[in-house]
């Protein structure tokens, strides 16, 4: 096993929502632990032993060199969750999933559970796996009593911990209320008890997804001033919470979601099939929350997270074109701004750290908004951004080769690559041609080009694998 990797040729890494770094020929080195030793951003072929030698390294035979190919580019791991078009959410769940769920009955109990993150920590992929926990509302398919879903839930965490306890482990365990209107009081409350007692614990539910599931909630949980109360009032509103959908949030459940250090799980491709609305996504970037991008399958039709940014693009667009105060819906509206609600309260522009940026509230989310969904955000909805997420220094190799090479497949749309993509064969490229292709890998794009997957540097999947 070598010990080190270099990868010459093009990488594309987010910064921030507004900001993408496009480098036509960095030299990146991964050590043997799989973390990113240092990247400097643009370096020709005849300097790679000059630029080693300055950082300490010897190009033996200990190094692996990898040499980008005309049309390839690194860039990070897309991530977040996966979790009847003509149906509604609720009537979906009832005639649809809840009979076919129950079919496979013993999948949301703990033996199942823990073979899945077995399976998951084997194979090395990163994820967060959690015990459904429901006990209502759900006919048949449903946990036999409070205790009884806490007790297994509170297993399933000893076993994932367990698989990797003497290293940084790959799997981790989240807590898994399906969503309010399935749990009880007391199964909400049980669940933020063990928060309480562990506040590492991740946790993952749904939220306002639709307005019926919003109406029935409410009346469930009358105390609860509105849906993210609920989840607050049960203290499941943590740093580590991460909530999918979120289509119907008024601004002040923003604020709060935002004051506990809570995020989005933004599902579009879902959220269009279930006929749930459309989330104000530009608006909650504008606000400042952790925002990620998910499939939501089966809830959405495809598990591809190439298809979940498409339909953010999308999604993104239909606030743009009709402006959320003609949205129908009721629960949108605390904050009015220019006669719309959801609008930024600033105008055109937000400032952050004395940076002025472009507002994104009701505009369409640009090409560096729909990387950061699915990378860098959600590395941060999941507490992982000092991880993973992004291509920098000290942080574990999760990454993708893109390749837009003929060979792939829709040759007439790659047919036109630009000169110079391939740095190593001493041709400059400017960025904005990385740029050009990345959105056509995002918008025409399949599995097919993804030649290789790494995940902590072991190579996980890619047509290559």
């Amino acid at each position: 096993m070598p010990t080190h990797r270099l990868f010459h040729g093009s990488v594309i890494t987010p910064v921030s929502v507004h900001k993408t770094e496009f480098w036509p020929q960095a030299l990146l080195c991964v050590n043997s632990a799989g973390i990113i030793e240092w990247i400097v951003s643009d370096v020709e072929s005849s300097q790679l032993q000059t630029v080693a030698l300055e950082k300490g390294l010897v190009l033996d035979d200990s190094v692996e060199i990898h040499e980008l190919r005309h049309g390839e580019w690194l860039m990070p791991g897309l991530s977040i969750p996966t979790h009847g078009g003509q149906y509604e959410l609720l009537d979906w769940l009832n005639n649809v999933t809840f009979p076919t769920e129950s079919r496979f009955h013993d999948t949301f109990r703990r033996a199942p559970t823990q073979v899945l993150a077995k399976l998951t920590h084997d194979k090395g992929q990163r994820a967060f796996v959690g015990k459904c926990n429901m006990n209502r509302e759900s006919g048949k398919y449903q946990e036999d009593s409070t205790s009884q879903s806490i007790e297994n839930t509170k297993k399933l965490i000893s076993y994932i911990r367990a698989l990797s306890p003497n290293s940084a482990p790959l799997v981790h365990p989240i807590l898994t209320p399906r969503f309010a209107i399935s749990c009880t009081g007391d199964l909400l409350d049980s669940l933020g008890d063990m928060v309480k007692a562990d506040p590492t614990l991740a946790i993952q539910t749904h939220i306002s997804e639709n307005l019926g599931e919003i109406d029935i909630t409410l009346k469930l949980f009358p105390k609860a001033s509105t849906y993210t109360d609920v989840y607050k009032r049960a203290g499941l509103l943590t740093d580590r919470t991460i909530l999918a959908h979120a289509v119907h949030l008024s601004n002040d459940e923003m604020e709060e979601i935002k004051s506990c250090g809570s995020g989005i799980s933004h599902c579009p491709t879902s959220n269009f099939y279930l006929n749930s609305g459309v989330a104000r996504v530009g608006e909650m970037l504008d606000r400042g929350l952790k925002v990620g991008l998910g499939t939501d399958c089966s809830g959405g039709f495809s598990p591809s997270m190439l298809t979940a940014v498409r339909d953010a693009g999308i999604a993104s667009k239909v606030i743009g074109m009709t402006s959320v105060g003609s949205l129908p819906s009721p629960y949108a509206t605390s904050t009015l701004t220019n006669g719309k609600a959801g609008a930024a309260e600033n105008g055109q522009a937000t400032t952050c750290n004395g940076i002025v940026t472009p507002k994104l509230a009701d505009k369409t989310l640009p090409l560096s908004a729909l990387l950061h969904l699915s990378t860098l955000g959600g590395a941060q909805l999941c507490n992982l951004e000092q991880t993973t997420g992004s291509l920098e220094a000290g942080k574990e190799f999760d990454a993708v080769l893109v390749s837009v090479r003929p060979e792939t497949g829709n040759a007439k749309v790659w047919a036109n690559l630009p000169a110079g993509v391939n740095s190593s064969a001493g041709e400059e490229m400017p960025a904005d041609s990385l740029e050009a292709l990345l959105e056509k890998f995002f918008f025409c794009g399949s599995d097919r080009n993804v030649r290789r997957v790494w995940v902590r540097g072991r190579l996980v999947g890619g047509v290559e694998k």
